[in-house]
């Protein structure tokens, strides 16, 4: 478990662009990951995705599952936090797909499992799921960069 605090703790996102709000379950042993983010009407993206229909955009999907990635990462190597020269990029999503909407009041589950780690990428299988049902799956590859 970890929660919101601990998270804030350790991503640089906020609002709006925070995608988890609760950690559910993170196992270093399988490393895996399971996260929650609370779909409220109140995001600010679905004044215009779509009006007359809500729809949380699937690259905000791709990037809640990233931010999951990311804690797991963290976790598996020890790190606390990034330090203001650090920064978590994606350097790749393969295979992502898309399989139902999701919507206000919908609360999106992503998962991940952390495959492999080798010359500072990460690769991670995720998926999102809502009541069980997956809303989308992509393989995501991330790294830990200093930029300063």
């Amino acid at each position: 478990m970890m929660d919101i605090h601990r998270i804030l703790a350790r991503l640089p996102h906020r609002y709006p662009f925070l995608l988890i709000d609760r950690v559910l379950e993170l196992d270093l042993q399988a490393k895996t990951v399971r996260a929650l983010k609370n779909v409220t009407v109140n995001e600010p993206f679905f004044t215009g995705h779509f009006p007359t229909r809500p729809v949380m955009p699937g690259v905000l999907m791709l990037e809640a599952m990233a931010q999951a990635c990311a804690l797991l990462a963290f976790e598996h190597e020890g790190v606390e936090s990034l330090s203001d020269d650090q920064v978590f990029y994606f350097v790749g999503i393969d295979g992502a797909r898309f399989k139902r909407p999701v919507e206000p009041g919908d609360q999106l589950i992503t998962h991940a499992t952390l495959e492999r780690s080798r010359a500072g990428i990460f690769r991670f299988d995720c998926k999102a799921t809502v009541d069980n049902d997956v809303a989308c799956e992509a393989a995501i590859m991330c790294t830990m960069r200093s930029v300063g």
